[in-house]
């Protein structure tokens, strides 16, 4: 059994804006974020986590078993550090299990684990996190680990189809006593009508007991396996492509979901996805197109709300995270979409798009800015900054009391610091935007 404590390090910053209200390893890669994989997968007998000290509050209210940013804690026993950022394969998970306390795993010169004596605890209250992992990891031996490290956004796009094979895989080391919740396999008990049709191996596909799929549904798992949770309901006409994964509680209305894609729990699906994450909570009924995109909980999408992540000329994608441009590496992105962001009928995002928290896109026809800073709008075709705080407090309330969920005075302490905390980037790309604009205006009476 393990004490294990997941950390955040400086390269936490470059996974905003999915990562404004909660700590990178509660993002979500395969069927699952590292948090729980770890749990699942490995002997935990207690566990902790050093967030970024905003977050610390709505993290003990969201895992109250969690020692949250406790040095106390740390120093009470040897403990087994774990960079947040780590998504494990299936040798990195059993590397892990087996890992000497004189060793500190390591994967493209980051610090992906070592272990912690309590000695060395003391230490952090006077060295920052990644100066003092630096110095331990000198005294330990190395040991290269597989794996990916999460830089931005997209690699947990690009790296999800992988995942969700590796998480069915891993599924032999849940405590359950069926793997990782899903209770019924279609090896042992056909839990699907005759009017479901099955293409592929049918070990590649696991329904939960309490899930109800519909008849005239297309289960394909020719590429890749297709997980099912607990009370999830796939209605007629929609057609599921391995490797995939539909969370607890969602349902998917005539949906055509490609391989690649992961359905958090509580999510209402229609249209097209592609090598998609909704983490949760999410709302996207109508038809439409979301490709290569990662969408954070209680996001509503409007009716066609559709986004491009293919460049007309192939080109490696552009995309403006906290303002600055980055290129991708990829021709394949599509948009991010930060907590709580509404947009209205047929918005039409482009290639690499960020949106940040609370944005309210109400479209006035033709492709949208690529970067919508939290607590943003769009209003015809114009950016500002007209969100108002209380407003979006109220509606955030509104939305999640429609699923039963409470928004929390802890939760609106969060959003009252992260709208202070994102005032110089909004304030910034509206001048830019608004000196764009006229600039257009001064060249078209030019011409």
């Amino acid at each position: 059994m393990k004490r294990i404590a997941l950390f955040e390090d400086s390269g936490s910053d470059g996974l905003s804006p999915i990562a404004l209200m909660r700590p990178v390893f509660e993002l979500v890669c395969g069927q699952f974020s590292l948090r729980e994989r770890l749990i699942r997968c490995c002997e935990v007998a207690e566990w902790g986590a050093f967030v970024r000290s905003h977050l610390a509050e709505t993290y003990r209210e969201s895992q109250p078993e969690a020692h949250v940013n406790d040095s106390i804690w740390l120093s009470a026993a040897v403990t087994l550090l774990i960079n947040g950022r780590w998504v494990p394969d299936a040798a990195a998970i059993r590397k892990l299990a087996s890992a000497a306390d004189n060793e500190v795993g390591m994967l493209n010169d980051q610090i992906v684990f070592l272990t912690l004596d309590p000695l060395e605890a003391a230490l952090l209250e006077d060295v920052p996190w990644d100066e003092l992992l630096e110095q331990l990891a000198a005294s330990r031996t190395a040991v290269d680990v597989s794996g990916t490290m999460i830089q931005h956004p997209w690699d947990l796009i690009n790296h999800n189809g992988d995942q969700l094979s590796t998480d069915f895989q891993l599924r032999q080391f849940g405590h359950a006593a069926a793997p990782f919740g899903c209770q019924v396999s279609l090896g042992t008990q056909n839990v699907l009508g005759p009017d479901v049709a099955v293409i592929g191996n049918k070990s590649d596909l696991f329904v939960d007991k309490t899930a109800r799929i519909d008849p005239y549904v297309v289960l394909d798992a020719r590429h890749g396996p297709i997980s099912i949770n607990a009370g999830a309901v796939i209605q007629p006409f929609t057609r599921l492509e391995g490797p995939c994964h539909v969370g607890r509680d969602s349902q998917l209305f005539r949906a055509n979901v490609r391989e690649g894609t992961t359905v958090g729990p509580v999510c209402r699906v229609g249209g097209e996805v592609e090598e998609s994450i909704l983490h949760g909570f999410v709302n996207s009924y109508h038809d439409g197109f979301l490709g290569h995109s990662y969408v954070c909980p209680w996001v509503n999408m409007g009716a066609l709300t559709t986004n491009s992540d293919l460049k007309n000329d192939y080109s490696n994608v552009r995309i403006p995270l906290s303002g600055d441009m980055i290129d991708t590496g990829s021709t394949k992105v599509g948009c991010f979409i930060g907590d709580h962001s509404k947009t209205a009928l047929c918005s039409l995002f482009n290639t690499g798009s960020s949106i940040g928290l609370f944005g309210m896109v109400l479209p006035g026809g033709g492709l949208l800015p690529k970067h919508i800073p939290s607590f943003c709008r769009i209003w015809n075709g114009v950016l500002d900054d007209r969100v108002t705080l209380e407003a979006a407090l109220t509606t955030a309330r509104t939305a999640m009391g429609r699923r039963n969920e409470e928004f929390t005075p802890a939760q609106e302490r969060l959003v009252r610091h992260l709208f202070e905390h994102t005032r110089a980037e909004r304030e910034t790309a509206v001048e830019r935007f608004a000196a764009k604009l006229q600039a257009r205006r001064e060249n078209s009476v030019t011409a």
